[in-house]
């Protein structure tokens, strides 16, 4: 196929259009185009006034035509492990992170043991919902812990900033699992809370069916090491498990488990992170400023931004996470701690958008050699 860019549509225009775009563009008739693939669309709203979609289109054509690029290969096969370990691979966590490899393990034939301190989504999902309603916090169960990871009730928002094959192949196991199939093309791709749950809880069945294994309510508790050589894990049953391959997709809110690595020698060194509040406002006013005189057009929906800059004191202070038509919502994982979150429906049609407003700091902003002060700072 041939790989098209920068085919543009108003905001009227249907999509059937693009193939008569595509037509032109290739100086070809358009009863000659067989197949017409959208890869990309994206918003262009720098002339408020004439705000359209760019595509990025594959085209099939039997007609010869010069000067064009094909399309890459995107076909991505996970190879079979050449050999199997009687000593299973065990994963710490159960976000992206570590379903996504628990998948590519269990379709390499290599039969993973997914542990997770969380419940299942059904079960996580009542307790978190019982918290918002004013119930007391589950330390393990709540919006940080459980299958899905804190992504679950956040946005499903699928960002990256590089450019990799994997990252389509990501994609297409989201659909696979239920996303809505627009995430394969559109720019700024995003599942909604409402739907990412479903979309979670179907690639655990594909890791199952596969032969991998899935435990909740089963944190990581210890490492038991040999002349330095990993033979095992402890879990929080008491259980022992035989393994050599310990993969750790623990979040950024396990504290207790970057402790106890800690204490097992594990080097850990402290990086810079960034600390903030969530601010709120209404969803119209960012649409009005997006989008101009169509802020209200049905094609568009719900506008999102990106803000950052550099304080008078050098230190950089950006908006992140945001949420268009979404809510506010508590996200503690201690009790005690005060942490929100956003998160927003597949519809995005809340009253309010809320974004995270955020500043960087560095190991140097909390000066000793203990690697943990600055999640002692969180904490506070």
């Amino acid at each position: 196929m041939i790989r098209l860019t920068d085919i543009k549509l108003g905001l009227d225009e249907d999509e059937k259009a693009l193939a008569d775009k595509a037509a032109k563009k290739l100086k070809v008739d358009k009863k000659d185009i067989n197949e017409i693939k959208i890869v990309k669309k994206a918003i262009d709203a720098r002339d408020k006034n004439n705000i359209k979609f760019v595509y990025t289109v594959d085209v099939a054509t039997p007609v010869k035509v010069l000067g064009f690029s094909q399309a890459p290969e995107e076909e991505f096969e996970i190879p079979k492990a050449k050999r199997k370990s009687q000593k299973r691979v065990v994963i710490a966590g159960s976000g992206p992170a570590g379903l996504f490899c628990a998948y590519v393990l269990a379709k390499a034939g290599l039969a993973p043991v997914v542990i997770e301190r969380g419940k299942d989504i059904d079960r996580r999902k009542a307790d978190v919902e019982s918290f918002w309603k004013g119930a007391g916090l589950d330390e393990n169960s709540n919006v940080q812990f459980g299958e899905g990871g804190a992504g679950t009730f956040s946005d499903g928002k699928l960002n990256t900033g590089i450019s990799d094959p994997l990252v389509r192949e990501v994609l297409k196991t989201f659909y696979e699992c239920g996303a809505p199939e627009e995430i394969l093309y559109i720019n700024k791709p995003h599942i909604g809370t409402d739907k990412l749950q479903t979309v979670v809880k179907n690639l655990r069945q594909k890791i199952i069916s596969l032969g991998g294994e899935v435990r909740f309510e089963t944190a990581l508790s210890d490492l038991v090491i040999e002349k330095g050589r990993l033979i095992g894990v402890l879990l929080s049953s008491g259980e022992f498990v035989d393994t050599a391959t310990l993969v750790l997709a623990i979040g950024h809110s396990a504290r207790d488990t970057f402790l106890m690595l800690h204490r097992r020698g594990l080097v850990i060194s402290p990086k810079p992170f960034s600390v903030g509040v969530r601010i709120e406002h209404k969803q119209s006013m960012i649409n009005k400023s997006q989008y101009g005189k169509f802020y209200n057009h049905k094609k568009l929906g719900a506008a999102d931004y990106k803000l950052s800059c550099k304080s008078s004191l050098g230190r950089g202070v950006y908006t992140f996470c945001m949420c268009p038509g979404g809510y506010v919502v508590a996200a503690s994982s201690e009790k005690g701690g005060v942490v929100t979150n956003g998160m927003s429906e597949y519809s995005r049609d809340g009253e309010n958008a809320n974004s995270a407003l955020l500043v960087s700091v560095t190991p140097g902003d909390f000066p000793g050699e203990d690697p943990f002060l600055g999640m002692y700072f969180q904490r506070e």
